[in-house]
């Protein structure tokens, strides 16, 4: 949710971001609101300004034992008058309150024009992509024949866009978890949290799923309605939801492994094949919240522990600063990662690290006490997935397989998964 500042006094700031973002915005519907709302809160102002004064003539009349009938009859009107405006100001400001709830963030500053991922930036590239001495098979074709992965199954288990990991990769998957939580939150400063799996509609709606993304979720059918979660970020941040955090609590760093669940509507045909785009999947995700004048530099930070993730798994990545067109809802600018996998000979993205600035914190009334003032302020937030654990497997597949069909592993996960390589035979 964007400060009130933008709808009544920056229309134009807010126009110029829309419009960059390729999203229409009616200036006029909004300057419209916002006379009707000044109207009408002007009236009632007056109304309870009149009754407030009424009252206390009548109560004058009466100590005095003179009739205030008369006064009593304009006091009727002046209360009927101003229980109409309460009603229609309570409507208008929900008017405004859903056409606002529909607006994305301001984008920040640096992030390019484009309105799609062909005009993302190529901010940096680590790491060579190998040369093989053989023709590299993708995901799909490697697991597949090793007796790894299992697509036929999940889809008579449950429908398409579903993957059972059998073994070897079972396991390779866990050992991620553990490794990934591991760097974070004994190297990177962050701590763990465990967190509801299904959340309510407010705990969406404080983060920016809702309302633009509701096709995007899986809900229950039962009272109250619950949602599988789309990614962690949505009950981890909601740890923030209504809390006055201290300075010395500074800054809030949190990570949780979760499920995720995505109908990803919309996406048909787009990076369907094998694990990429599934509607259950896994992540480490990485939360943070800092005040407003350290929220660029926690960006860059949160970043790097993503990409410190990758490095030290030895696979090739690039880091590309989304453009207008590409930034999601409610992020202000974002980095995504992408790694190599050489089964496709191209990049594909692993995690997106976004700084939100004050859009989710003003839902959320996530906010810090500043010493200075000794006044709540909103609290910036951020977050990105580091990383995404399905993602991560395939690109370990890919990267380090061998003539034979098998993988031999990453050095940091020997001692997580208690050998060096992955044969490739069904088990």
């Amino acid at each position: 949710m964007l400060d009130t500042k933008y709808y009544r006094n920056e229309l134009e700031t807010l126009a110029a971001s829309m419009l960059k973002r390729g999203a229409a915005f009616d200036t006029s519907f909004f300057q419209k609101l916002e006379t009707e709302r000044k109207t009408l809160q002007t009236e009632t102002e007056q109304l309870q300004s009149q009754r407030n004064l009424l009252s206390k003539s009548i109560g004058q009349k009466k100590s005095k034992g003179e009739n205030a009938d008369d006064l009593l009859q304009q006091a009727e009107q002046v209360n009927i008058a101003l229980k109409n405006n309460e009603t229609a100001l309570a409507q208008l400001l929900e008017k405004l309150h859903q056409a606002q709830s529909a607006v994305p963030n301001i984008l920040d500053t640096t992030v390019p024009e484009g309105r799609d991922e062909t005009a993302n930036v190529e901010v940096r590239r680590v790491g060579t992509p190998k040369t093989f001495t053989f023709a590299p098979k993708d995901h799909v074709d490697l697991a597949v024949q090793a007796g790894w992965i299992d697509f036929d199954r999940a889809a008579m288990i449950a429908s398409s866009r579903f993957v059972v990991l059998y073994g070897p990769l079972a396991k390779l998957q866990r050992a991620l978890i553990q490794f990934m939580l591991d760097v974070h939150t004994q190297e990177n400063g962050y701590q763990e949290v465990y967190v509801p799996y299904l959340v309510n509609s407010q705990s969406l709606y404080a983060t920016g799923q809702l309302p633009k993304m509701e096709e995007d979720l899986f809900k229950t059918t039962f009272d109250p309605t619950l949602y599988l979660i789309p990614t962690a970020e949505v009950p981890v941040t909601n740890l923030a939801r209504d809390r006055i955090f201290s300075a010395d609590e500074l800054p809030v760093k949190w990570t949780a492994h979760t499920p995720c669940f995505r109908s990803e509507a919309g996406s048909y045909g787009k990076d369907t094949r094998g694990m990429l785009r599934q509607h259950q999947f896994e992540k480490v995700e990485l939360v943070q919240l800092v005040p407003a004048a350290h929220s660029e530099a926690a960006h860059e930070a949160l970043t790097k522990h993503a990409e410190a993730i990758l490095q030290k798994l030895g696979l090739p990545y690039r880091v590309m600063l989304l453009c207008a067109g590409d930034t999601s809802f409610s992020s202000s600018k974002t980095y995504d990662l992408e790694v190599w996998l050489p089964g496709q000979n191209c990049y594909r993205e692993i995690s997106s690290c976004s700084n939100f600035k004050d859009f989710q914190a003003r839902r959320l009334q996530a906010r810090w006490r500043n010493p200075a003032t000794n006044k709540p302020e909103l609290l910036h937030t951020l977050n990105g997935s580091g990383l995404a654990l399905g993602r991560t497997v395939l690109a370990i597949l890919e990267n380090y397989q061998q003539a034979d069909g098998s993988v031999k592993l990453p050095e940091v996960l020997v001692p997580y998964m208690g050998c060096d390589i992955l044969q490739g035979k069904k088990l």
